[in-house]
C-alpha cells in the first residue's frame, strides 16, 4: 500500500506544479500592473525585480502552510485515507478553476479559491462520514474549524474594504503633497519621502515577515524584535540623507526607486502569503504520508492528529523550488502576460 500512497503523493506534486503555473499566471497582474502601467522602467527590469521578490518571498511563506493543514478543518477527525482524498479533490478543483479563469483572461482570488475548496471538500467528506456512521449531521461542526475558517473569510472580506479606503486616503495625500508646486516640493521633501517609503516597505517585509521565514532562528527573531525601533530609525535617517543628496546633486528619480521597491515588495508579499494556495495542500499531504509511514498500520483507522500540531515549518528547499517555478512562469507563461495586459487595459 505504501507504493500506492507514494504514487498519489507524486501526482499531487505534479498538480502542485500545474497549480503554481496557473496561479502565478492569474496573480501576476497584482504585482506587475502598477510598474508596467506607469512605464517607470523597462519591461525586463520590472520583471527581474518581481522575479527576485517572488524567489525571496517564497522562503518567507513557511508560517502560512498551517492554513492548508488545519486552518479550515480539524485533521484529527479524519483518517489518513480520508485526508488524502480531501487533498486530492482540492488540487484537482483548484487547477481546473484557475486554468478556466486564466484562459478567459480574468483574474480571480487564489486565496478565496483554496479556502473554499478546502472547506467544501472537508465538508463533503465529513457529511459522508457521518452518513455512513448513521450519525447526526449536526456533528459536522466538530469536523470544521469554524472559528479559524470564519476568521480567514472575514479577513478576506475586510481586506477589500481596507484596501479601498487606504488606497483612496494615500492617493489623496500624495496628490495633495505633490500636485501643487511639484518641482519645488519634490526637491524639498523628495528624499524624505523616499526614505519613509523604503523604510515602511522594509518594516513590513523583513521585520514583520521574518517570523514566517523557514530559515530564521528564534534568536534572530528575538534580536529583531528587541531592536526594531533603532533599526527603522537608522534606516529612515540614512536613506533620507542619501536620497536627498542624490536628488540635489544628480536629480535622481526617487519615484523610480519607490515604485520598483513597491513592485519587489508586492511580489515578495504575493509569494509569502499566496504560496500556500498552490503548494500548501501537497506539502500537507507529504506530512501526512510521512506520519502514516512512520506510525500507521491501517489508513482507514489511522487518525491525522499530527497535522493539527502547531509550529511545523516547510523545508526551505521545497519553498525555493516552488519560487523557481513561479519565476519561470512569470517569464514564459503567455497566460500570465495575457492577464497582465488585460489588467493594464481596465
Amino acid at each position: 500500500m505504501s507504493d500506492f500512497y507514494l504514487v498519489v503523493l507524486g501526482f499531487l506534486a505534479v498538480l502542485a506544479c500545474f497549480d503554481l503555473f496557473v496561479g502565478v499566471s492569474n496573480d501576476a497582474v497584482n504585482f506587475l500592473n502598477s510598474a508596467l502601467g506607469c512605464r517607470i522602467a523597462r519591461f525586463r527590469t520590472t520583471m527581474w525585480v518581481a522575479s527576485f521578490g517572488v524567489l525571496l518571498g517564497a522562503t518567507f511563506s513557511s508560517g502560512m502552510m498551517e492554513i492548508a493543514r488545519s486552518g479550515v478543518f480539524h485533521p484529527q477527525m479524519f483518517t489518513f485515507n480520508e485526508i488524502m482524498i480531501v487533498f486530492f479533490a482540492v488540487m484537482i478543483a483548484d487547477v481546473l478553476l484557475l486554468d478556466t479563469f486564466n484562459s478567459l483572461g480574468l483574474p480571480t482570488s487564489t486565496t478565496v479559491s483554496i479556502i473554499f475548496e478546502l472547506l467544501g471538500s472537508a465538508l463533503a467528506a465529513a457529511l459522508y462520514k457521518i452518513y455512513v456512521a448513521d450519525g447526526s449531521f449536526a456533528a459536522v461542526v466538530d469536523y470544521i474549524n469554524t472559528a479559524k475558517a470564519l476568521t480567514i473569510i472575514s479577513g478576506i472580506l475586510v481586506s477589500v474594504g481596507v484596501a479601498f479606503v487606504s488606497g483612496m486616503v494615500v492617493q489623496y495625500l500624495m496628490r495633495l503633497l505633490f500636485t501643487f508646486h511639484f518641482e519645488a516640493m519634490y526637491r524639498r521633501i523628495g528624499g524624505i519621502f523616499g526614505g519613509f517609503c523604503i523604510t515602511a516597505i522594509f518594516y513590513f517585509l523583513v521585520m514583520k515577515g521574518a517570523k514566517g521565514a523557514s530559515f530564521m532562528q528564534p534568536e534572530w527573531i528575538a534580536w529583531i524584535d528587541a531592536n526594531t525601533s533603532a533599526i527603522l530609525l537608522t534606516l529612515f535617517i540614512g536613506l533620507s540623507i542619501l536620497f536627498s543628496i542624490l536628488l540635489w546633486t544628480i536629480n535622481f528619480n526617487i519615484f523610480r526607486i519607490v515604485i520598483l521597491s513597491g513592485t519587489f515588495s508586492l511580489a515578495f508579499a504575493f509569494a509569502g502569503n499566496d504560496l500556500v494556495n498552490f503548494v500548501g495542500v501537497p506539502l500537507a499531504a507529504l506530512d501526512a504520508v510521512r506520519d502514516f509511514m512512520a506510525n500507521g498500520t491501517d489508513g482507514d483507522t489511522f487518525m491525522m492528529t499530527s497535522l493539527a500540531e502547531k509550529g511545523s515549518k516547510a523545508a526551505t528547499i521545497f519553498l525555493l523550488l516552488s519560487g523557481l517555478v513561479m519565476v519561470l512562469t512569470l517569464w514564459f507563461s503567455k497566460k500570465a502576460h495575457r492577464v497582465v495586459e488585460r489588467g493594464r487595459l481596465v
